[in-house]
């Protein structure tokens, strides 16, 4: 059946070893953002009418609401990638992986995320600290005026490693799982949380459950992004793979999110820093748990050092995704 096929291994890794090689060379076009958007803001643009129409009432009905939700936004999501997945597979089996390949290549964001993260660096080194807090406050929520140049170079870094896992590792894996309506599903669950799953008076019922399901989703992929990491640094020069691991076993359950203390821990381990901590979001302090034991001055190059772990990182995800494919293709 035409909504079944392209749906299992080998397929969906190969569409997603395809995905990911296209991503990382063109990332998601300009043209094709200012002509149709991104399907991320497609995404936002529901969960937000949804919120609009059900985010009323008592705490219990803004649950309800939330979970509510949250079902018709992944039953929208869901129908919509099946009917894509359905009319490639139309086009036949080859031609019809690559058009898979060409929308799920929209779904991670390696390329976007590199060059975010480099433009903290080179802001800091051309516009000092406050052309660094400004490129800094396009990738993290906390206020950008409260931090002094090693907390801009700890924000990116932070940044990029859990981005890392949330932003790429996360929709690979369920790209792999589910092919395109398992990594679209993914990136529906991982919208409304970023949108909707905050401790505020307006969103805290409401955004519950879509709070509770990132946090189930994310699981293996954050445990994943720690190994990728501790295994490129074991690659890779002026790092290190024992002080990741080391990092990864004492501090990434002391994290105050159960997912973003494992690639948080293994960056700051491999890279001799200590990273999150004490933070201020908007006017509000947060206290968490230093990842790693090393120095809290990070400067621009330690953010250049990140960004090739970081690329090592993707070249050994992709690579581990082409053997997989072929290992299931010579074994199946």
């Amino acid at each position: 059946m035409p909504w079944i096929a392209l749906t299992h291994p080998p397929d969906t890794l190969g569409v997603l070893a395809l995905a990911l090689l296209l991503e990382a060379l063109a990332g998601y076009p300009d043209r094709l953002y200012r002509a149709l958007g991104h399907p991320v803001t497609w995404i936002g643009r529901l969960i937000a009418a949804l919120e609009r129409g059900l985010n009323r009432g008592g705490g219990a009905a803004r649950r309800l609401g939330g979970i509510l939700a949250l079902a018709l936004l992944l039953t929208v999501t869901a129908a919509f990638s099946l009917t894509l997945t359905a009319l490639a597979a139309l086009a036949g089996h080859g031609f019809g992986m690559v058009l898979l390949a060409l929308l799920a290549a929209s779904l991670p964001a390696q390329r976007s995320l590199f060059v975010h993260v480099r433009r903290v660096s080179a802001a800091l080194r051309t516009e000092g600290l406050p052309g660094g807090r400004a490129a800094v406050s396009m990738i993290v929520g906390r206020n950008p005026d409260s931090l002094d140049e090693a907390a801009v170079c700890r924000a990116a870094i932070e940044s990029l490693a859990e981005n890392f896992s949330d932003g790429i590792v996360a929709p690979a894996f369920w790209i792999g799982a589910g092919g395109l309506t398992g990594g679209a599903l993914y990136k529906a669950i991982n919208t409304a949380d970023s949108m909707i799953g905050h401790r505020t008076p307006r969103y805290e019922a409401f955004g519950w459950a879509s709070a509770r399901l990132d946090d189930l989703v994310n699981l293996p992929a954050s445990r994943l992004t720690a190994l990728l990491l501790v295994v490129s640094a074991a690659l890779s020069r002026d790092v290190s793979a024992a002080g990741a691991w080391r990092a990864i076993r004492r501090d990434a359950g002391r994290h105050r999110s159960p997912n973003a203390g494992w690639p948080e821990a293994a960056m700051a381990g491999a890279l001799g820093l200590r990273l999150a901590g004490p933070r201020i979001y908007g006017a509000t302090r947060v206290e968490d748990a230093w990842m790693g034991d090393g120095r809290a001055e990070a400067d621009p190059d330690d953010i250049v050092r990140a960004l090739k772990l970081y690329r090592t990182a993707c070249a050994l995800q992709f690579t581990l995704v082409v053997a997989g494919t072929g290992i299931w293709l010579y074994v199946f």
